[in-house]
């Protein structure tokens, strides 16, 4: 396949945190992702060998970055083994942006993980990312480089509209904090639903208390 916006023939490689999306989307695209040898030494570090040739590339790493931490260094070794390699352009496609959730400073002493997280690929020399749903739209501004935000909104209003079993009469979309009240309200105006919010407090990384459920779920 190639790329005709001024770059060499697609390649698209994969990490190991989800191979089965990696490979559903290949065969969209009709190219295995299966491009890089990806082991570990006897104490555990990773090591990365992409199996083809990439110089002028335009190339796709395809990671997610949720835990554990290996996966992002995966993804951070990857990025930096194209880039030496003489890649045209290395675009870091993280379909679930982990320490997205850290995305500021709301206590004293605590790491704002986020940024970290954007740091480090912009660090390993990623040229743009692709990511999905971030926690929160701010993260884009983390990152020092070009980042396709890209929203599941349609594909989610398009499965529910499209089952027999619900309507907008008995249909609620529950924000599980206030914090999130936009989004789910957005959902609600496109689904023709009512809108409920759990009231919480988070004591700590793990555990949540609910307060109080704003809005009526009875029988929906």
């Amino acid at each position: 396949m190639d790329d005709a916006y001024m770059r060499g023939p697609l390649l698209l490689l994969s990490g190991r945190a989800n191979p089965s999306l990696s490979t559903e989307i290949g065969e969209l695209i009709g190219m295995s992702p299966d491009g890089a040898t990806i082991t570990e030494f006897a104490d555990g570090e990773i090591f990365v060998r992409i199996d083809h040739n990439v110089r002028g590339r335009d190339v796709f790493i395809l990671q997610p970055t949720s835990a554990p931490a290996d996966n992002i260094m995966e993804l951070c070794l990857l990025i930096d083994a194209a880039k030496r390699a003489s890649a045209a352009r290395v675009t870091a496609v993280i379909p679930y942006f982990g320490y997205g959730r850290q995305d500021r400073k709301d206590q004293p002493r605590v790491a704002i993980g986020a940024k970290l997280a954007a740091n480090l690929v912009v660090a390993a020399g990623a040229d743009r990312v692709i990511s999905i749903d971030f926690h929160q739209h701010q993260i884009q501004g983390f990152f020092d480089i070009p980042v396709d935000h890209l929203a599941a909104t349609k594909i989610f209003c398009d499965h529910f509209s499209s089952r027999d079993d619900m309507n907008g009469d008995d249909m609620v979309i529950v924000s599980p904090d206030v914090g999130n009240v936009k989004v789910a309200n957005m959902y609600a105006g496109l689904l023709d639903a009512k809108l409920a919010i759990v009231d919480k407090r988070r004591d700590s990384g793990s555990e949540v208390v609910s307060k109080r459920l704003i809005g009526n779920v009875d029988g929906k």
